[in-house]
């Protein structure tokens, strides 16, 4: 067994995520004892405020089982594109902005990123490029940089004023 270790939020959000994807989350409880077996100790609360933050919803999944998943991209339009936290700072320079996150938080904000882009949400960005807390966010317009960090940063600001939506278990 794997010793238990601290995890970043952001990274501990990631891991949720894909355990989420894999349809093995049917409760908070079995998030708990899932990431407790991959080495991250948390309670029943934080693993609450986890799924609520990624937008994680009950459903029904293979066989009539009651599972956690992702919104799908007809009802998107409910859940905030960014997780909160992720931003710490943007800056620009001719068509990017760049972003830092916290360690481990590059991965998960390019991935929201490309899906809100994909989806049309964020239509100035035609990609993105993630280390571990640094994302590059290349804007459509050649000098689309300074209003793509602007946009960036507008968006960190309003999920920060969103009210929290409970998730139950």
């Amino acid at each position: 067994m794997s010793q238990q270790r601290p995890l970043s939020a952001p990274a501990r959000r990631a891991r949720v995520i894909a355990l989420v994807q894999s349809g093995a989350v049917h409760s908070q409880s079995d998030l708990v004892s899932l990431l407790k077996k991959s080495g991250v100790k948390v309670t029943q609360a934080t693993a609450s405020r986890d799924l609520e933050e990624i937008g994680a919803l009950r459903g029904r999944g293979p066989h009539g089982a009651t599972i956690y998943q992702l919104p799908s991209d007809e009802n998107m339009g409910r859940v905030n594109i960014l997780p909160s936290g992720l931003i710490l700072s943007v800056e620009s320079s001719a068509n990017m902005a760049v972003v830092r996150t916290p360690p481990g938080g590059a991965q998960l904000l390019a991935s929201a990123l490309d899906s809100a882009s994909a989806l049309g949400k964020l239509s100035s960005v035609i990609g993105t490029i993630a280390g571990d807390d640094t994302v590059l966010v290349i804007s459509r317009k050649s000098d689309g940089g300074s209003a793509l960090a602007k946009e960036l940063r507008a968006l960190d600001a309003h999920k920060k004023d969103q009210p929290k939506r409970r998730v139950s278990q």
